[in-house]
């Protein structure tokens, strides 16, 4: 008993000091919090007890053949005895089934160290998880951790999650060859589509954006039990997550999940997907509270950081928004858009600044998306200094009109915004997005500059874009907006007007720019609930009003 007391004390002691140490050291972070637009705590990073394990010394053979699991769980159950510390994965191909976290450990991956997950569906049991928003049932993600405190991933190794086994595939997106060695190894092909196994299929055709029914009996769960394919990294209700340098790629569906944690850091991170994986999301930051993402990549096949609260009446009812949220400095290559809020933010989404990043031939830029029927509210977020090039359709995005597609396939499908101008009664199911600014961007080679695409009974409200330079074929389109400012703003267009407003309330142009040598119509004003267009300065011979509309309500000066 007395030599239990002493380990602890001294435990405590060492602790201690290192905290001691860590008071005197800079912080980090400090930069980004020099003139936030919102209040926000100062995140630490969290610290860890000294004791240090190695996975070879739990019987880890890293050969890249040897199941590893109940090597990690011995690793996991041995410091959380101990009261944490950090797990050291050494170089090697470590092959393991799913890794569950403890509390107070830090999952060291060194240099040349890769966890390779199995593709045994076996070794992944349901469990209850959320996904898409909704309460449901999934495989064990093959990493995981719930109501902890202080949790880490570091290093300069990888983590593979062997998704290619996990997810259907469409045959429009790969090459013949590859599609002829998909299909050689197994599966069933449905249409265009193959899928692991005939479960898989099965569940597939019984979801609603891959989620079944709830009420299923357990014999019907396991039947589908192959289509429920789990995020790769995902952590619920979790305090102090901290994932620093490690590459994250090949999930079976989104790659990186905080789900309801506070206090998150991802610095220095690779998300790295296929582009042709479906739900193949680089990070999904949901209904969490404090979070610093930074000097990461994102290439992907979805959408590269994306902001989520929960979907529809659950998400409602689950009441928690991401809220403080601050991104800088990262770059998305491939994916369904840049940065990303929705299309499940049931519970809300506010206070967030992305600031210096690339967007880099991703689907769209910067994507807001929503629909009927998910209900929340999108305010106040703060963008600066944002550069794209070859966005494969707009730049800058709002949809309240999401049909679970990425923009590239709905405009494949004919798809170029809603023609629904039935206004439906406002309730608790009505999305909210306002209070949005956005400065300093730069795209060049867009297919399409801008797309504000709202809800006619509800507009997208208060959205500020303020110095701003585009090219793109087609040039910037507003539709069911109010209360919207452009200062000092380039559109170049290939096609077509520059800027059509449509259905837009109180809009404010100043100093807009565009080719004065154009022989085409600069901008088209048109929808009956258009009114108060004031263009500072700007040329009325290029300008097309539709006859709809009060000539009286468009203000132009030639100052």
């Amino acid at each position: 008993m007395k030599q239990n007391f002493v380990l602890l004390f001294f435990a405590f002691l060492m602790l201690s000091c290192s905290h001691s140490a860590a008071d005197k050291l800079p912080y980090k972070y400090q930069y980004l919090y020099e003139d936030l637009s919102f209040e926000m705590p100062r995140i630490e990073i969290p610290i860890f007890p000294k004791y240090r394990v190695n996975l070879l010394d739990f019987g880890g053979k890293p050969d890249g053949i040897t199941l590893n699991t109940e090597a990690f769980e011995k690793a996991m159950q041995s410091l959380s005895e101990k009261g944490g510390g950090t797990l050291v994965v050494p170089k090697g191909i470590w092959f393991t089934g799913p890794i569950v976290f403890r509390s107070n450990i830090n999952l060291h991956l060194e240099k040349g160290a890769l966890i390779l997950f199995s593709p045994d569906f076996d070794l992944y049991p349901l469990v209850k998880t959320v996904f898409e928003g909704l309460d449901t049932r999934r495989c064990q993600s093959p990493i995981s951790g719930r109501n902890l405190e202080n949790i880490a991933i570091t290093g300069e190794g990888s983590i593979n999650g062997s998704g290619e086994a996990w997810r259907p595939l469409k045959k429009s997106k790969v090459t013949e060859s590859h599609w002829k060695k998909v299909v050689a190894s197994g599966g069933v092909v449905k249409g265009n589509s193959w899928y692991p196994s005939e479960g898989a299929f099965k569940g597939a055709e019984m979801s609603d954006m891959n989620v079944p029914a709830s009420n299923l009996s357990e014999e019907e769960w396991l039947e589908i039990k192959d289509f429920l394919r789990p995020v790769m990294v995902n952590f619920i209700e979790c305090k102090n997550v901290y994932l620093q340098g490690v590459l994250f790629e090949n999930s079976p569906a989104w790659n990186i999940h905080p789900l309801m944690c506070e206090n998150v850091i991802i610095d220095g991170i690779f998300s790295r997907n296929p582009a042709y994986a479906q739900n193949g999301d680089g990070l999904d930051l949901e209904s969490c509270v404090n979070s610093i993402i930074v000097n990461s990549l994102f290439d992907v096949g979805d959408d590269g950081i994306c902001i989520k609260s929960g979907k529809d009446e659950q998400g409602r009812l689950r009441g928690r928004p991401t809220e403080n949220v601050i991104v800088d400095n990262c770059k998305v290559f491939q994916g369904h858009g840049g940065f990303v809020v929705g299309s499940e933010m049931s519970g809300g989404v506010r206070n967030i600044s992305v600031s210096n990043c690339q967007f880099l031939g991703t689907d769209v830029g910067l994507r807001f998306k929503s629909r009927r029927g998910r209900g929340g509210i999108v305010e106040n977020i703060y963008i600066s200094d944002i550069y794209m090039f070859n966005i494969l359709t707009d730049s800058f995005l709002f949809d309240l009109f999401y049909g679970g597609r990425s923009a590239s396939e709905a405009l494949e499908e004919g798809y170029t915004g809603a023609d629904d101008e039935k206004l439906y009664p406002v309730t608790e199911e009505t999305p909210v997005f306002r209070n949005i600014f956005v400065k300093n961007l730069v795209s060049r080679n867009a297919r399409r500059a801008m797309f504000f695409n709202g809800l006619p009974e509800m507009n997208i409200e208060n959205i500020r874009l303020e110095n701003a330079f585009i090219t793109a074929r087609y040039g910037a389109e507003l539709s069911e907006a109010k209360d919207i400012v452009f200062d000092n703003v380039t559109v170049i267009a290939e096609e077509g007007p520059f800027y059509i407003l449509n259905n837009v309330k109180n809009f404010k142009g100043v100093n807009l720019y565009f080719d004065k040598n154009t022989t085409e119509e600069v901008m088209r004003v048109k929808g009956s609930r258009t009114s108060t267009v004031e263009l500072l300065p700007f040329l009325e011979d290029k300008i097309e009003i539709s006859p709809e509309i009060d000539k009286n309500q468009i203000k132009i000066s030639q100052d």
